[in-house]
């Protein structure tokens, strides 16, 4: 198996290259000659490891040039690679545990950590029953040639939001077709530059900002998340020459409320042509507020690119082509029935109107590709017209083909080439708009209510900030209840709380979990561990919170 995603190793172009951002301010620059070399090098020191053709090799490396030249060299030498994340988002045992629970479906040939997480990974190890230490990145004294290749590029293991993670099979051919959609889409030519702070471990960072870039030799720049939350304003400057970047939607709200005007006066964005879109639900307000605080900068916003997709389909399903601004709409909440047409209250494209768009509106995701098609399914299975809600069912050679060493999902399935993803969505003037997970939803007098709408009213109605609560559908047969998870002691907010969701969720039973500062539990791409959370609260090992009946 060969694939050009690494033939670039034995053609680097001197020419171009990756540049990091450092803690001085400045940025550590590596020719794309370098890189390959270094990569062929390490590559020939995991050879001295027992590593080749089809090995799993897993790494927990910050982003650094260590970590490409550790990516590419496991390329080099024929094995699988799966990246897992740094201690960011979690700490102590459960991140412990979540890694380990990441190296038993892997079973990795060698797992490899940087020097300062060498002794973390190593508990990790031992938790997961893996015999051995943590390999440290080296480079041997001679690069090695490049090994043939397996039929698996990497594993990319979910992030958990709904369960414990499992690890997606992507293919070169997975690969290589998602890559192309988001060249297709973006705009990219030969010669643009790309800009990234999005984290390598998670799907759209990985492969959107990083790989389809880098496997091309486009010249990248790249910070770390963390100094991109301190100094948003050194990324936005960077594309003075850069025309690419993806980013979460909430990023447009911070930097939205961090930068003041005066501090972006004087930028020329008029170069950058697309930001790809995704990886939670789009608020278009805050589309709208970054838009206003570039005024005058040359940013334009045929620049937003939404997009739809999951680690499932390798990346993107589908990708708004930026011909206009991006479509807004307002649904007729009543109306979101499975199987059935949905009521459009209110439409627009994002601009100036929409800044004070919150509650109900939702942003069209772009239309399907024809090589990577998406349908709307009923509860079942028999496809439903335009502008009917149903199940979002991708495919095409971007569609994996299931989850690794036999693993099974919940919501989202593999059946006959397709992705039946587990979300919830409809088609509206060709566009495709998402709701949410299904498991994320609950029936209210015959209609479906998502947890993604819930906590936005609740965050309007009780002046809570967004990313401090969040709502969780309880399961259980002939019965509907919520429980509501807020990252603030008890007080006003809490009447109005009982007094919104009383309103919208009817007779469903309530509860409320109020707890410090990190008592919402979050994946390694940010979202909520709804399902885990609730778990917590049912076996009692939730610390230091007050539950509300």
């Amino acid at each position: 198996m060969t694939s050009w995603l690494r033939d670039w190793l034995d053609k680097p172009n001197p020419e171009r290259g990756v540049h990091l951002a450092n803690e001085d301010g400045g940025w550590d620059y590596r020719s794309y000659d370098q890189i390959a070399s270094s990569a062929k090098k390490v590559s020939a020191a995991l050879a001295e490891e027992g590593v080749g053709t089809g090995d799993v090799v897993c790494a927990i490396i910050p982003t650094d040039h260590a970590l490409i030249s550790t990516y590419f060299g496991v390329w080099a030498s024929g094995g699988v690679i799966c990246l897992i994340t740094p201690p960011l988002f979690q700490t102590g045992d459960e991140y412990v545990d979540h890694v380990a629970a990441i190296l038993r479906q892997a079973k990795p040939k060698l797992t490899i950590a940087s020097t300062d997480l060498k002794d973390l990974t190593a508990q990790c190890m031992e938790r997961a029953g893996l015999e051995g230490e943590p390999w440290v990145p080296r480079e041997a004294e001679t690069e090695a040639p490049l090994q043939p290749a397996s039929d698996l590029a990497l594993l990319q293991f979910t992030s958990g939001s709904s369960g414990e993670p499992r690890g997606v099979r992507v293919t070169w051919e997975n690969l290589q077709a998602n890559s192309d959609l988001i060249i297709r889409f973006t705009g990219y030519t030969d010669g643009d530059e790309v800009n990234s702070w999005l984290p390598l471990y998670h799907d759209m960072g990985l492969i959107g900002a990083f790989l389809t870039p880098l496997v091309r030799q486009a010249t990248l720049h790249l910070m770390r998340p963390d100094q991109w939350i301190r100094d948003p304003k050194r990324w936005l400057e960077r594309f003075s020459v850069a025309q690419h970047a993806a980013c979460p939607p909430f990023a447009f709200s911070y930097m939205a409320r961090r930068l003041k005007r005066e501090q972006v006066e004087g930028l020329d964005l008029s170069r950058w042509r697309s930001v790809i879109v995704g990886a939670e639900p789009i608020d278009p307000a805050g589309l709208e507020a970054f838009a206003q605080l570039l005024e005058g900068t040359g940013f334009e916003r045929t620049v937003f690119r939404p997009a739809y997709g999951m680690a499932e389909t390798t990346l993107c399903a589908t990708m708004f082509d930026g011909s206009t601004s991006p479509l807004a709409i307002r649904v007729e909440t009543d109306s979101l029935n499975f199987g059935e047409k949905v009521r459009i209250a209110e439409e627009r494209l994002v601009g100036p109107e929409s800044l004070n768009d919150t509650s109900g509106w939702m942003v069209g995701c772009g239309a399907p590709d024809p090589e990577l098609p998406v349908r709307i399914c009923d509860e079942d299975g028999k496809e439903v017209p335009e502008g009917h809600l149903g199940e979002v069912v991708a495919g095409g050679a971007s569609a994996c083909d299931g989850y690794y060493a036999g693993a099974e999902g919940k919501s989202t399935r593999f059946i006959d080439g397709e992705v039946w993803t587990g979300d919830a969505g409809f088609l509206y003037k060709g566009q495709l708009f998402v709701l949410g997970r299904m498991g994320d939803s609950l029936k209210v007098r015959g209609r479906s209510v998502y947890v993604e709408d819930l906590e936005t009213k609740l965050s309007e109605v009780t002046g809570l900030h967004k990313g401090r609560l969040t709502v969780v559908a309880v399961p259980g047969v002939g019965s509907r209840g919520v429980a509501l998870f807020v990252e603030a002691d008890e007080g006003e907010w809490t009447a109005e709380a009982r007094r919104f969701l009383a309103r919208r969720l009817d007779d469903a039973e309530l509860t409320i979990v109020t707890g410090p500062r990190g008592l919402i539990e979050r994946t390694s791409s940010g979202k909520p561990r709804r399902r885990y959370m609730y778990e917590r609260l049912q076996a009692g090992t939730l610390e230091n919170v007050q539950v509300l009946a």
